[in-house]
C-alpha cells in the first residue's frame, strides 16, 4: 500500500459554482482536448459514434431536476453537477494502491497516477467514493484529473493561461482555480463568502475542491432573500449532492 506525504501547506484545487454552471460541457471537452496529449494522454475513445460509446473523461457533467421545496419556498430547478477528482487531503485511492502508482504530491497536494507503475487493478476506483477514477480499457491503466499539472506550471505559456483547461474554457466563469490552503487566496475568499461545501466530509478524506451552492431563486410572491434562506438552500443542495454520490 502507498503512504501519504505530510499534509501540504499548498492545496491546489477547484471551486465550482453550481449557481452559474449551465451544463454546457465545455469543461469536459476542453479537458479532453488538452489531456489527449502530454502527461495524461492519450485519452481513449471506443466506439465514439456507435450505440455504446465509451472512453476516458476526467470531467463529467451530470444534470438533475430538483423538485420544488415548500420549506425554503424554492421552485423546481435544474442543477448541473460537474464531477472530477477532488484531490483529497487523505485520498483512499492512494493508500489502497499496491504499487505506488497513485500518489499525492507533497508540494501542492495534487493527486496523480504514474502510469508506468499502474497495473490496472482498479483498487483505486473502488476506494474512491466520488467516482473520479477512469480506467482505460485500451491501455490497461487508471487515469484521472491532473489539474492540468503540465499546464499550470508551464512557463512557456503566458501566466494568464496557466490554469486548468476546464477553468479557461468555462463560458460562465463557474470554475475557479487556486490555492485552497491559503486563506487569503481568491478561491478561499470565494468559498468563505458563498458558503462553499466539501462533498461527503463525514468520510474523512478531506476533499480540497469545493462546490458553491445555488443561490436562492426569487419567486413571484416573495422576491426577497435573506441569509437564513440562503443557508437553507445551501444545506439542501449539499444534502442532495451527497445523496447522489452515495448511490
Amino acid at each position: 500500500m502507498t503512504a501519504l506525504p505530510p499534509p501540504s501547506k499548498k492545496k491546489l484545487g477547484l471551486v465550482i459554482d453550481l449557481d452559474t454552471c449551465v451544463g454546457c460541457h465545455a469543461c469536459a471537452t476542453s479537458c479532453k482536448e488538452w489531456n489527449a496529449g502530454g502527461i495524461a494522454g492519450p485519452l481513449t475513445d471506443e466506439r465514439p459514434y456507435g450505440k455504446d460509446p465509451q472512453g476516458v473523461w476526467f470531467n463529467r457533467v451530470h444534470s438533475y431536476e430538483l423538485e420544488a421545496d415548500a420549506a425554503t419556498k424554492q421552485p423546481a430547478q435544474t442543477l448541473h453537477f460537474p464531477r472530477s477528482c477532488l484531490h483529497c487531503e487523505t485520498p483512499a485511492c492512494v493508500t489502497v494502491c499496491p504499487t505506488g502508482a497513485s500518489y499525492k504530491r507533497a508540494e501542492d497536494g495534487i493527486v496523480l497516477v504514474d502510469e508506468d507503475k499502474c497495473i490496472g487493478c482498479k483498487l483505486c476506483s473502488w476506494a474512491c467514493p466520488y467516482g473520479a477514477r477512469e480506467y482505460s480499457h485500451v491501455e490497461g491503466v487508471m487515469k484521472k484529473c491532473t489539474l492540468c499539472v503540465d499546464r499550470i506550471y508551464n512557463d512557456k505559456l503566458d501566466e494568464i493561461d496557466r490554469q486548468p483547461a476546464c477553468v479557461q474554457a468555462c463560458p460562465t466563469r463557474a470554475r475557479h482555480f487556486g490555492d485552497l490552503g491559503d486563506p487569503d487566496s481568491d478561491v478561499s475568499k470565494l468559498v468563505a463568502e458563498r458558503g462553499g461545501v466539501a462533498l461527503m466530509p463525514e468520510l474523512g478524506y478531506q476533499p480540497v475542491n469545493r462546490y458553491l451552492p445555488p443561490r436562492p431563486r426569487r419567486t413571484g410572491d416573495d422576491a426577497t432573500t435573506d441569509d437564513a434562506s440562503q443557508a437553507d438552500t445551501g444545506n439542501l443542495a449539499q444534502r442532495w449532492l451527497n445523496r447522489i454520490l452515495k448511490r
